[in-house]
């Protein structure tokens, strides 16, 4: 698949390995596939679908081609030294750095309120097919808040109110936090959204996970 040349697979085992770690065993045995991109092996529990999102204006286009990894200076730390090794940069040096292999992963990314509309409206049009459980993974350059979040929590929401299929989980990553949203009925909606908190070694953690998945 052609997308994959953009380091895709990388984010997606670095969001697989994140699940797992940050919300239990249930996430262990997701496997990498197509449509959506990690699944439960019978095909049919667990499907999540990962994207990415970008602040869409001309500041965070300069930072992407100012950080690239290899043509930014600076001071080599161990984890700078991993990026141009690797490639990846996301879950090291605070995402200041962006890895030479996910530089068109970022790059063509939609700002979030697009992505949303778009992964969305796949789902409900049966693009993902049906999975008991379906989530959305979204990774994002910026670093969000929780008013970001819930932001982006109540629009998934109100995109997908007259769905037949649609989204149980919104997961929003990114370098620091993972949101996870609970997009099921009959929630307060002050129970729907949790925050984890990301430290520093479990994001070197994730990193090398991701990273040792992909090799032979």
């Amino acid at each position: 698949m052609a997308g994959r040349t953009f380091g895709t697979c990388f984010f997606e085992q670095y969001a697989q390995v994140s699940l797992s770690a940050l919300l239990g065993s249930g996430f262990d045995a997701l496997v990498n596939r197509d449509r959506p991109d990690l699944q439960s092996p019978d095909g049919k529990s667990i499907g999540i679908e990962v994207t990415r999102a970008m602040e869409e204006n001309k500041a965070a286009e300069q930072a992407l081609l100012k950080d690239l990894a290899g043509i930014s200076t600076g001071n080599h730390t161990d984890d700078y030294d991993r990026i141009l090794e690797n490639g990846y940069g996301f879950g090291l040096e605070g995402g200041k750095y962006i890895g030479k292999k996910e530089f068109f992963y970022w790059s063509m990314a939609l700002p979030l309120r697009r992505i949303l509309e778009s992964k969305v409206a796949k789902v409900g049009n049966g693009f993902y097919g049906r999975f008991d459980e379906m989530g959305l993974f979204v990774f994002s350059r910026e670093n969000l808040g929780m008013a970001e979040a819930v932001k982006a929590m109540n629009y998934t929401l109100s995109l997908q109110k007259h769905q037949d299929i649609r989204y149980n989980r919104l997961y929003l990553a990114d370098v620091d936090d993972l949101f996870v949203c609970n997009l099921d009925d009959g929630l307060k909606d002050d129970s729907r959204l949790v925050r984890y908190r990301v430290s520093q070694q479990q994001r070197q953690d994730f990193y090398r996970e991701a990273i040792d998945r992909q090799r032979p």
